[in-house]
């Protein structure tokens, strides 16, 4: 059974900073994909960032202000998130799967495989 846990989310003022770990169990073998999205209330879902086993990708909306890395040995990624906004709350998820070569796309032909959400909290 594939499973990814979010943890790290919180409650953090403006400018803080935050960083989240998606744990990945139950992939066999190999890298995978892991994606970060986000979403805001009211709001679509939208990707903050993504790893294959060589490219790290960055969207433009938290570009600049965001790191992803990975830590193969603990099957982690981390999302680390500095100059945190009011306009950055919302939920975060982590995404992975194997079935493409690149972490980048639309998510539902790249990741089937979901975290259940981080809640950020960014006050002003």
């Amino acid at each position: 059974q594939l499973q990814l846990v979010e943890s790290g989310g919180g409650l953090v003022q403006a400018g803080g900073s935050l960083r989240l770990s998606c744990l990945a169990s139950g992939f066999t073998s190999g890298y995978y994909n892991i994606g970060w999205f986000r979403q805001a209330p009211g709001k679509a879902r939208e990707v903050v960032g993504c790893i294959s086993d060589s490219r790290i990708y960055y969207a433009d909306s938290m570009k600049g202000r965001v790191t992803i890395s990975r830590d193969s040995a603990k099957n982690t990624v981390y999302l680390q998130m500095n100059s945190l906004k009011p306009e950055d709350t919302g939920v975060y998820y982590c995404a992975a799967d194997q079935r493409t070569s690149s972490c980048q796309g639309p998510p539902r032909y790249v990741y089937a495989y979901w975290g259940q959400g981080t809640q950020v909290t960014v006050s002003s």
